[in-house]
């Protein structure tokens, strides 16, 4: 039980690392790049990818496959320090907590190949290398972050949060925070054209996941003590 509090605290915190290392790259070297503005140069987003192909699959690898194993070990962790409290309920928020995992890694998963299929053809056709990103692109979006991936996530910790107040577990501000969060990148999803929510829940997140890891990793101390 200890080792796994304490793999759930590095889990969490690995999850606050990638998920700012995945903000940073994206508002300093991708959307110069023609990554997430309206509308896109498709032709300079893939000469980006051919040019960069060795960095954006570590990048790839880091934003979703890391990020996706360590959200297996951190609901692992949670069911373990939840279940006495509301056994029952803890089992959904457990479901939810692997599936977002599931889904982060098929998502890095397709990233990666699609990376490899755009770059080849790159440099036979560039037309229709660009035509090839944008459907895989919109495929990637609608189960990654644009849609099912961030209403799970939501979800997820919108429960989590709830089961944590319900079972007097967690710092009390933290589980506020995480309703929060959850809510917003609901709304975030549901209504587009609010931006501040998506702003909300994406910082949230990452404060979230430090935040918890801290606490989870405190604990474990304080136990073996």
């Amino acid at each position: 039980m200890k080792n796994l509090q304490k793999m759930g605290g590095i889990a969490a915190l690995i999850g606050a690392a990638t998920n700012l290392f995945a903000l940073v790259m994206f508002a300093t070297l991708l959307v110069p790049n023609g990554f997430g503005s309206e509308p896109r140069d498709l032709g300079k987003i893939v000469a980006f990818l051919a040019d960069n192909q060795a960095f954006v699959r570590v990048f790839d690898i880091i934003i979703y496959l890391v990020f996706g194993i360590s959200l297996i070990f951190l609901s692992l962790a949670l069911y373990d320090q939840l279940k006495a409290g509301a056994p029952a309920l803890v089992q959904a928020v457990t479901t939810f907590g692997l599936i977002y995992a599931v889904l982060v890694i098929v998502v890095g998963a397709l990233a990666i190949s699609s990376l490899s299929t755009v770059v080849k053809l790159y440099g036979e056709n560039p037309a229709q290398a660009a035509t090839v990103w944008l459907t895989l692109d919109s495929v990637e979006t609608g189960l990654g972050g644009g849609g099912g991936e961030t209403v799970v996530s939501a979800l997820w910790i919108l429960l989590l949060s709830c089961v944590a107040l319900q079972a007097r577990e967690l710092p009390r501000v933290l589980n506020y925070l995480g309703l929060v969060v959850g809510v917003a990148g609901i709304l975030g999803v549901l209504l587009t054209s609010l931006n501040l929510m998506a702003v909300v829940y994406g910082l949230g997140l990452i404060i979230w996941f430090a935040w918890l890891g801290i606490v989870m990793l405190r604990r474990n101390t304080v136990s073996v003590a």
